[in-house]
């Protein structure tokens, strides 16, 4: 898909329905129904069964999903040593590419490797890991992710304990002037969003809370969206 019919949002709250948590025997099904509800962006999670306990999709998943949809994708790496695929994922259409600190020993690099792909960068910290370790690749940085479950599995219960690192964050990137996205992935629904926003969130990743609702994924989308547009402070751009 070219990237000139790439859709890009300019919704003040990005929903990225995390394609985990659909039914993979219609996979085409639920990224078109993320796309008719108005989804910002589509969530991919890629994992090797080594950084975490699971293994979820590769390239070629990837690469069907980039030609069934005209959102953007966001590409969460979740795997060892994401350097040497970061090509080969953004040659399958991923428009961003998150990986995580915690694998990621010359992240600077790997993140500079990113944008040289044309892909833009994102970096994922876990709940365990201080938001401060990424305080110096942020220049290099389209997005920050700070996991508000412990990687590995969709459905988890949210993490409170993670909303002062969303606010610091928050802080850091508006005390210096950056236009990076912060992104929240992890027990987001009805009853989290609004904390999210109110701490700082402006992309927020849903999976259970979308493609398992018993209202459906228009709905689902279309309140998520209320709730954390409700909760932006005031001001906020």
């Amino acid at each position: 898909m070219s990237e000139q019919r790439l859709r890009v949002s300019s919704a003040r709250i990005q929903i990225a329905p995390s394609i985990l948590a659909s039914d993979f025997l219609h996979l085409g099904d639920a990224v078109k129904a993320a796309e008719n509800a108005g989804a910002d962006r589509l969530h991919l999670d890629v994992m090797d069964g080594r950084f975490v306990p699971n293994i979820t999709i590769g390239q070629p998943i990837v690469q069907a999903i980039r030609s069934a949809t005209h959102l953007m994708l966001e590409t969460h790496l979740m795997i060892v040593e994401p350097e040497r695929y970061i090509e080969d994922f953004q040659r399958a259409g991923a428009n961003l590419i998150i990986v995580h600190q915690e694998v990621s020993p010359h992240l600077y690099r790997t993140l500079q490797l990113i944008r040289d792909s044309g892909a833009r960068s994102g970096v994922a910290i876990n709940p365990g890991t201080p938001w401060e370790s990424v305080r110096d690749v942020l220049p290099v940085t389209d997005l920050v992710l700070v996991m508000t479950v412990n990687p590995g599995f969709g459905g988890q219960r949210f993490l409170s304990d993670m909303l002062p690192k969303i606010r610091a964050v928050r802080a850091e990137l508006d005390r210096r002037g950056l236009g990076t996205e912060l992104e929240v992935d992890g027990g987001v629904d009805l009853s989290t969003i609004g904390q999210v926003v109110t701490a700082g969130a402006r992309v927020t990743v849903a999976g259970t809370s979308v493609y398992r609702s018993r209202e459906g994924v228009e709905h689902a989308v279309r309140e998520l969206r209320t709730l954390a547009e409700g909760a932006l402070p005031v001001g906020s751009a």
